[in-house]
């Protein structure tokens, strides 16, 4: 892993040698829309066919406004980190790619991405949904337009509810309501929720932190997590823990897939992907309720967009095609088939027969897409080390954030 991430800073590195190099070409957004450019996608689906057709359609529908030549290339999931800094450091990478919320703050702090906003300025952006583009931004600049988002809620086993003397109509919605049905749910032998200790803080921890009103670094580096805000969310998971609410292995736990299928849990954090399961298998009767509220309703939800390379030879063409791409037609178009939700309000109609995304759709307005800053990845593992620490009962929630604190402030070279 060490090796990775040293392999990935050296091309940063490198690519921010080439990039301060070169021309700062379409810095001004000018530049004629035409010629020819190149896309890099990722498979969204496990249907290739399906999807070949998706991108045909949505390269019709730009090339029927301009005179461009869009190429389509596939690339994997694994290893894209490598692959995309590789080849823009080699200057033959695409003039368009997908990224990811904590990919996006790395490349622009290094200067590899286009800023949009001068592409933007005659471009509506009132449709969009707010949180979608809280990951397309750093240090007050547009680097990317979303086109995928998700929503993690809790999803509640009805016949749980019904054991514990519930209403399924009538679900949590602050901490204080959760935490009565999850010693309800103890008392009946019942786990209240997951917890995957051993995975990524957005499923843990960050949820809780931003519903305590708090957060874990500012773009401008100041370190949050350990004022009274992420101290109480310490505290939360320390209460759910040391009380039996989540499992005994959730210090160190990835998933919990076994006990919520066997029946023996209350509710599970998910998304989109949860709500195919449950349905494809049909073995549990589920409600889907709001996104918990204690200062703040808020929850996670990752955000994809498409970005342009400040080296692309066709800035303005480049621009034009993710403005095009993520309209609502085009991300109706691309939503169907992949089943993700979009990230303009108006497009959501593409699930008006489907209720159960439809009201996951409804719940992007609380959405955030984790934490925005060029270290966020990295400084992930340093959190993730105190939460288990204090789990496993060596420090205290105030020791814990506090140490989380430092290492960060250490990451970042404050």
């Amino acid at each position: 892993m060490k090796k990775k991430f040293s392999f990935l800073v050296l091309l940063i590195g490198l690519m921010f040698v080439a990039v301060a190099c070169s021309d700062d070409a379409g810095s001004e957004g000018d530049g004629e829309v035409g010629g020819e450019i190149t896309v890099w996608v990722h498979p969204y689906t496990g249907d290739a066919a399906k999807e070949e057709e998706m991108w045909d359609t949505i390269i019709k529908n730009f090339q029927e406004e301009f005179d461009a030549e869009v190429n389509i290339e596939v690339i994997p999931w694994s290893n894209r980190d490598q692959k995309i800094l590789t080849a823009l450091a080699a200057n033959n990478g695409p003039d368009v790619f997908y990224a990811i919320p904590d990919q996006m703050p790395q490349y622009a702090d290094a200067g590899m991405l286009l800023e949009l906003d001068p592409y933007l300025e005659d471009f509506d952006m009132t449709d969009f949904v707010d949180t979608a583009l809280v990951s397309t931004k750093w240090q007050d600049k547009t680097y990317g337009l979303p086109i995928l988002q998700e929503s993690y809620t809790y999803f509640y086993n009805k016949a749980v509810i019904e054991a514990i003397g519930e209403d399924p109509e009538n679900l949590p919605e602050t901490w204080d309501d959760f935490k009565a049905w999850a010693e309800k749910a103890k008392d009946k032998g019942y786990y209240a929720t997951t917890f995957q200790g051993g995975g990524s803080m957005n499923g843990t921890l960050y949820p809780y932190l931003w519903q305590a009103g708090g957060d874990v670094i500012t773009q401008d580096n100041e370190v949050m997590i350990n004022n009274e805000a992420g101290v109480e969310a310490f505290t939360l998971v320390n209460e759910m823990y040391e009380n039996g609410w989540i499992p005994e292995d959730s210090i160190t736990a990835m998933e919990h897939d076994a006990i919520w299928n066997s029946g023996d849990m209350l509710a599970v954090l998910g998304s989109g992907i949860t709500l195919s399961n449950l349905q494809s298998t049909g073995e549990i009767d589920f409600v889907i309720g709001p996104p918990l509220k204690n200062k703040e309703q808020v929850t996670y939800g990752t955000v994809g967009m498409f970005v342009v390379p400040s080296n692309t030879d066709n800035p303005a063409t480049a621009a034009e095609f993710v403005k095009v791409l993520t309209n609502a037609e085009n991300q109706r178009t691309f939503n169907e088939v992949t089943q993700y939700i979009p990230t303009r309000e108006s497009a959501k109609d593409i699930f008006d027969e489907q209720p159960y995304l439809a009201q996951l759709a409804s719940y992007t307005q609380y959405a955030l897409p984790g934490v925005i800053h060029p270290k966020g990845r990295d400084i992930m593992p340093m959190i993730q080390a105190e939460l288990q620490t204090m789990m496993e009962g060596k420090k205290t929630p105030q020791e814990a954030a506090d140490s989380a604190a430092e290492s960060i402030k250490a990451a970042i070279g404050d």
